[in-house]
């Protein structure tokens, strides 16, 4: 496992090389693989473990009884899932953890977090910090999503995403981390109604797409 990698992520950041050593020995940091489509976690289990995606992607979706399925976020290499629940110890999933592409995913206890004292382990105070800011992070991406599935229409909720995504790129030529299936159960959206809604866009010149590329006119 590259240390000099896992520095970059979030919730190792500040640590040093001993330091990081230190903490996935307390976390009992385990490193496992997945394919595309294998669900990682499970609505309905307990987990005491929280993934950090080492490459790949997985998405964090809802599945409900009927077949339904909405997609709530995507999380790429260096990102963290599962960190509510593994703190949260006896509350159960209410999202699948599915595997978006082949990946790797190192997963880390977090009891290992709340055990340790500032004193006996001065890396738990560095990685409980970066939680806090992880989670302020995703609470802002979850209001995003209420906000981007609150307008009526179809294009009204195309172009509130569309137009967070190119605010957070600092762009008007991106690429979102969706394909057209994930985007329609990203919007609660029918993927036919969101294909046909894009096309009307392209004519009218307010976009140009091509996959998961878009360019704001």
């Amino acid at each position: 496992m590259d240390m000099g990698t896992l520095q970059k992520a979030r919730i190792f950041r500040g640590l040093t090389a001993e330091e990081l050593s230190s903490a996935l020995l307390a976390l009992r940091g385990e490193e496992k693989r997945y394919r595309k489509g294998q669900v990682l976690l499970h609505a309905g289990d307990l987990t005491e473990k929280m993934g950090l995606v080492l490459e790949g992607s997985v998405t964090i979706e809802s599945n409900d009884a009927w077949g339904n399925r909405s997609i709530l976020s995507h999380v790429g290499p260096m990102q963290l899932f599962a960190e509510t629940y593994a703190l949260l110890a006896g509350e159960p999933l209410l999202v699948d953890a599915a595997a978006n592409e082949d990946c790797r995913v190192l997963f880390l206890r977090a009891d290992g977090i709340l055990q340790l004292t500032e004193q006996a382990a001065p890396w738990a105070r560095k990685l409980a910090d970066n939680l806090l800011c992880i989670t302020a992070a995703k609470n802002l991406h979850l209001a995003g999503r209420s906000f981007h599935t609150a307008p009526k229409t179809i294009r009204g909720r195309v172009m509130a995403y569309l137009n967070t995504v190119s605010l957070q790129k600092q762009s008007k030529d991106f690429d979102i981390p969706f394909d057209r299936q994930q985007l329609a159960d990203y919007l609660n959206l029918e993927r036919s109604a969101l294909s046909k809604e894009l096309g009307r866009m392209q004519r009218e010149g307010l976009i140009e797409t091509r996959k998961s590329h878009f360019r704001i006119r």
